[in-house]
């Protein structure tokens, strides 16, 4: 350990945030020493995961690093606001990682909802679409359209519910029995029945 290094580690943390503050490595170099394992133990706390840990505490460092002038003494303790850094940026993190979550989450609820069977939907871009036209044209109005909304503009059952102000047991019953009536309606003048 060179003479330099060992006057750092003589320093108080007031005085090692001074020269950080005039961006100096080494006072850098000993406050990380001097406080990382406290940083990494919280950080650890929050975050239940290795790597998780190490990346907050990087990161608090950084800010600590960007933002040494604006420790105040008043406050506390350059332990305290390091770990108050560390905390804050732990909590920004971890509602980070949840607002993703839920997105995900949404994302694929609506993926797994009922969706219009592919074979329907080449059924309507075949040789059958005018007799499914026609099919349709014999179901009451609120039948119809759900069936539109969900075969011809690729919306889930909870996005019909929501469009149409209607209760989602509504939506799917509906289009069960406008579903049921277009099959009758082929098996009633012996056509293929769309699958």
């Amino acid at each position: 350990m060179g003479e330099s290094a060992r006057r750092y580690l003589l320093l108080a943390d007031e005085d090692l945030l001074s020269l950080v503050e005039r961006r100096d490595p080494d006072a850098f170099a000993a406050l990380y020493d001097r406080h990382s394992r406290a940083a990494y133990s919280l950080a650890y706390r929050m975050m239940g995961e290795r790597q998780a840990a190490e990346d907050l505490v990087q990161d608090a460092f950084l800010k600590v690093w960007r933002s040494a002038g604006s420790y105040r003494a008043e406050r506390g303790s350059v332990r305290t606001w390091i770990l108050s850094i560390l905390h804050n940026r732990g909590i920004d993190q971890l509602r980070a990682q949840a607002s993703r979550l839920r997105t995900r989450e949404r994302l694929e609820a609506s993926s797994e909802k009922t969706q219009p069977s592919e074979a329907f939907s080449e059924t309507l871009r075949s040789s059958q679409r005018e007799q499914v036209r026609e099919a349709m044209s014999t179901l009451p109005p609120e039948q119809l359209k759900i069936l539109e909304l969900a075969y011809f503009s690729g919306y889930t059952h909870t996005e019909i519910a929501e469009l149409l102000g209607l209760p989602l047991g509504t939506v799917k019953g509906r289009m069960r029995l406008g579903l049921k009536k277009i099959k009758e309606y082929f098996e009633s003048r012996d056509l293929a029945v769309p699958k």
